[in-house]
């Protein structure tokens, strides 16, 4: 099976892409980090474009105000969001919450002004309490478990936390069950689970195409004995498995957007397999991106380190790479260590 954009779905993908490659700068991201009281106003111009092009309303049915897209449409958007390490809760705003919102009768009003651009929502739904972009957001969704009840919670909520990557202004939620629980049916918990899952296994995939575009690039630059490294067989050889890790998790990510679309019932093996897949391939390319630049690549001045440790803290997100091949085993009745 061949899971190609139609030109509907790449118009739209260029787009976006168009965008965050204009507005979300390597620059921008590093002022998303704790300490640059600017940043809110730097993200809050590309975040209001979004919204004009419907992204955020992107996954949210016709009838409810949006644009009535499916998963297929959305993973793309997603990807191009990782490629530039967009400081800003994307999938959790446009591909968990306001579908969620959607679905359980929009109970505080909030599903205009997400679609509008006017309201954030953050979402961690793996029941540590852990919510990235906790520290920007306007609302957040918790939950116990995956596909356990999800509640609603203002942000003042969530406490902050240090994150590896400070961009994701992390924030922890003491008492997951004190907000307000939605009406939504068990399926509706664990497709939302299923998407937020995917919204980081497109992000992984974005982030590790950028950090191997960095690394390319730089190797054909960087010199040793009078020619470019990337000529050496051992830097060729290091690149190639990192594009052929991320060849096959692009893929399996459009394939788990599908089943999620189709209603499949290998929709969650689908999309726990192409978290694992991304969470490894991307940890891969940020690995070999430190090896081929060298020592430069351990300073915080070069931009190197904003999509790397994106990489280490998104991986770890949605059930890491381990979680996510367990929950395939049981899907294929290998073991029952998974509950999904």
């Amino acid at each position: 099976m061949r899971f190609a954009l139609s030109e509907d779905q790449a118009a739209l993908r260029d787009a976006v892409r168009e965008l965050l490659a204009a507005e979300c700068s390597p620059a921008v991201v590093r002022a998303g980090w704790p300490g640059d009281e600017a940043a809110p106003e730097r993200v809050a111009a590309i975040w209001a474009r979004l919204a004009e092009m419907g992204v955020l309303g992107a996954a949210v049915p016709e009838e409810a105000g949006g644009l009535g897209l499916g998963a297929c449409d959305v993973v793309p958007l997603l990807e191009e969001a990782g490629r530039v390490a967009l400081p800003l809760p994307l999938a959790e705003t446009a591909f968990v919450a306001a579908p969620l919102l959607a679905a359980a009768g929009d109970p505080q009003g909030l599903l205009e002004g997400v679609i509008a651009g006017e309201t954030q929502v953050a979402a961690g739904l793996d029941g540590s309490g852990l919510v990235a972009f906790a520290g920007i957001a306007d609302r957040l969704l918790v939950a116990t478990g995956p596909g356990e009840p999800i509640h609603l919670l203002p942000a003042e909520a969530a406490e902050p936390v240090e994150s590896i990557d400070g961009a994701r202004r992390l924030g922890r939620v003491a008492e997951i069950d004190r907000g307000t629980p939605l009406d939504l049916d068990p399926a509706a918990l664990l497709a939302a689970w299923d998407r937020g899952v995917l919204g980081a296994a497109a992000q992984l995939v974005g982030l590790g195409r950028t950090l191997l575009a960095l690394s390319t690039s730089y190797v054909q630059e960087r010199r040793q004995f009078g020619v470019a490294i990337g000529t050496f067989q051992a830097v060729k050889h290091h690149l190639a498995n990192a594009l052929l890790a991320l060849e096959f998790a692009a893929p399996a990510a459009l394939r788990a957007a599908w089943s999620l679309d189709q209603g499949a019932a290998t929709a969650g093996r689908d999309v726990a397999m192409a978290k694992a897949l991304a969470s490894d391939a991307a940890e891969r390319v940020a690995a070999v991106a430190l090896q081929v630049h060298g020592a430069i690549a351990y300073t915080t001045e070069y931009d190197l380190h904003l999509f790397a440790k994106r990489v280490w803290a998104a991986s770890r997100t949605w059930g890491d790479a381990e979680w996510q091949r367990a929950r395939v085993a049981d899907a294929l009745g290998l073991n029952n260590e998974v509950p999904l």
